[in-house]
């Protein structure tokens, strides 16, 4: 009886510690992405979970590597904010969420599986929803179908509320009209320009004081800047050719993955232009065979631009049930009225571009070099770890240069430099903010190499004195007093134009320039005064000066461009889709930064730096 007591009291001992340390143990869940902490935050009632911060995080990660081509560390992911931008989303679309069920906005089952039907990803090889493929994608991502089918309901909940303070976001009229005025305002103008050899005075030498005074207000034209010497361990793929090896069985495999690169079906060069009848097209197609209409006239006479029916490069499959009659021109024309998806086409053909097929054996040099690179690219990332812990032992570069082959050199970098190891922006930047017995840290580089640097000398931008820039401070100032000087020139003759002298008359070549636009090209004459030009008023005579001339120019007219009726329409069509498309971003923007800031936004730094602890 007393030992069955004591056996139940120590079972009762040994539950209460378990139960303790149950509870004890229950804040270490923060430390990971399966424990108590769950969220990184919330806006309103919507948290933010952990794990959907992570695959945010590593889609990112994943998208910029595919935009650069080379793998990116989470450490130079952080450096570059993408980071920032995935909470910034997150939070915007949290508080989109937080709005969607505040003013109770749902979609049904029905929403919901209209959406998995419809995505590519999860069909089968008959066109249909496959729940094998369905199941496989959510795996490869992460998610259970609840999860997904729960984001999707929330996507569409969003886009519903989306639409509401979007749809009757557009650019109002007096807007795009002044838009349309600017855009196509044209300035005809009479042009004479002065050279340094149209000056009619001799340009003295300047004294010491006029020197000095000229050389102190351009000191930084003649500073010496910041130049830091550097030595630097270096591997680039290139460098690692010879290292890496690749077999045929490679070569095959990459020239069958690409097959439609190397192997291409003859294709044409299409242009459609689809009718709301069969009696229309047959019409046009009438009018075109007996050569009353050119097919250009036709288009425009629809309302349409050539570049709105330009299919571009098509094969016969892609032109559906008309490829067959298309594909049986022997040469450019016209073929039609034939079928489309948006109902009877003429169809133009402007080239053929005859069938192309580069053997294994012509392409295998070329697959060969970019599997090579992509190898040695894939050895240099395994080295980076080894690089790392070099350093961090303490491993001078020379020793690190030693140890994986890197390539050791030395260097003379300003802020302008950019030969050699300096051609690298990420080298830039990091040369920028090291200082002389900063320790080496290993740089990936922009083609997949690696790099690490080490300041050895830091010389200060410095200022030379005079004597020795004397004969270059001596020919600044002489251009800027030929500049001078010929702007008094200019000054005088058009003095005599405001009393009815003609640029004509002075003697020197003349440009009559007609039609010219805000953002145009005119030959001998600088891009960079036009803006001048389009402040001045018809009549008005200016001089104005470029760095190398002075230039004299009288604004003969205003006048707006005379365009083709269909050009206008698209013209128009643009402007008021790009102002509507920003002034929408704008509203958005504004719609979402109120939402954040009517329901309050709450991040866990704890948990946040939990999640970024996985990625390293």
């Amino acid at each position: 009886m007393a030992k069955g007591a004591r056996r139940k009291g120590a079972n009762i001992f040994v539950w209460i510690i378990l139960i303790l340390l149950i509870v004890g143990l229950a804040g270490f869940g923060t430390g990971g992405l399966g424990g108590q902490t769950r969220n990184i935050g919330s806006v309103g009632d919507r948290d933010i979970s952990v794990n959907e911060y992570a695959r945010a995080l590593q889609q990112e990660i994943r998208a910029f590597e595919a935009q650069v081509g080379q793998a990116v560390g989470f450490q130079q992911a952080l450096a570059l904010g993408v980071d920032r931008g995935v909470r910034e989303r997150l939070v915007t679309l949290a508080a989109l969420d937080n709005e969607t069920g505040r003013l109770g906005i749902s979609v049904g089952d029905g929403a919901v599986r209209d959406e998995l039907l419809g995505t590519p990803a999860f069909r089968g090889l008959d066109g249909g929803f496959d729940r094998s493929a369905y199941r496989f994608a959510l795996q490869q991502a992460g998610l259970s179908e609840t999860e997904f089918e729960e984001q999707i309901r929330r996507d569409i909940a969003r886009d519903i509320l989306q639409g509401a303070v979007l749809g009757s976001v557009s650019a109002p009229e007096a807007y795009t009209a002044l838009l349309m005025d600017y855009i196509t305002e044209r300035r005809s103008l009479v042009h004479l320009r002065l050279a340094p050899g149209d000056l009619e005075a001799d340009v003295p030498q300047p004294d010491d004081a006029a020197l000095a005074s000229y050389y102190e207000a351009n000191a930084s034209a003649y500073t010496r800047p910041e130049t830091r010497q550097i030595t630097y361990a270096l591997l680039t793929p290139e460098m690692m050719l010879d290292r890496v090896e690749v077999d045929e069985a490679m070569l095959r495999t990459a020239y069958e993955q690409r097959l439609s690169e190397f192997v291409q079906p003859e294709r044409r060069l299409v242009e459609r232009l689809v009718f709301g009848t069969e009696e229309e097209a047959a019409e046009a197609m009438s009018r075109l065979a007996a050569d009353e209409e050119q097919f250009d006239a036709i288009v425009e006479e629809r309302g349409l631009a050539l570049l709105d029916i330009d299919m571009g490069d098509v094969t016969e499959a892609e032109l559906g049930a008309a490829g067959a009659e298309v594909f049986a021109l022997d040469g450019p024309g016209v073929a039609g009225p034939l079928p489309s998806e948006f109902g009877p086409a003429i169809y133009r053909v402007n080239a053929i571009l005859s069938a192309q097929e580069i053997t294994f054996e012509e392409a295998q040099e070329i697959l060969r070099d970019e599997l090579a690179l992509d190898a040695a690219r894939r050895a240099i990332t395994a080295l980076v770890e080894d690089a790392d812990d070099l350093l961090a032992g303490g491993a001078t570069l020379e020793e690190l240069a030693e140890e994986t082959g890197m390539e050791l050199g030395q260097i003379a970098m300003t802020a302008e430099t950019t030969e050699g190891i300096a051609g690298y922006g990420t080298v830039r930047e990091a040369a920028r903010d090291m200082q002389p017995g900063d320790f080496p840290e290993v740089l990936v580089l922009e083609d997949g190499g690696i790099a690490a640097l080490r300041i050895d000398e830091l010389a200060p931008a410095t200022q030379p004195p005079l004597d020795e820039v004397r004969d270059q401070v001596v020919a600044g100032w002489q251009r800027q007093e030929t500049l001078r000087l010929l702007a008094e020139q200019a000054e005088t003759m058009r003095a005599a134009v405001a009393e009815g002298a003609t640029l004509q008359s002075f003697g020197y070549p003349v440009q009559i320039i007609e039609s010219a636009s805000r953002d145009g090209f005119i030959e001998g004459f600088p891009r960079s005064l036009l803006d001048d030009v389009f402040t001045m008023e018809p009549g008005e005579t200016r001089v104005l000066a470029s760095d190398e001339a002075v230039h004299l120019v009288r604004l003969e007219r205003v006048q707006q461009a005379v365009l083709a009726q269909a050009e206008l329409n698209g013209l128009r069509n643009a402007v008021v889709t790009e102002l509507s498309q920003g002034m929408a971003r704008d509203v958005f923007d504004l719609f979402a930064s109120a939402l954040i800031s009517e329901a309050g936004i709450r991040l866990n730094e704890t948990a946040i730096n939990a999640v970024h602890a996985q990625f390293r």
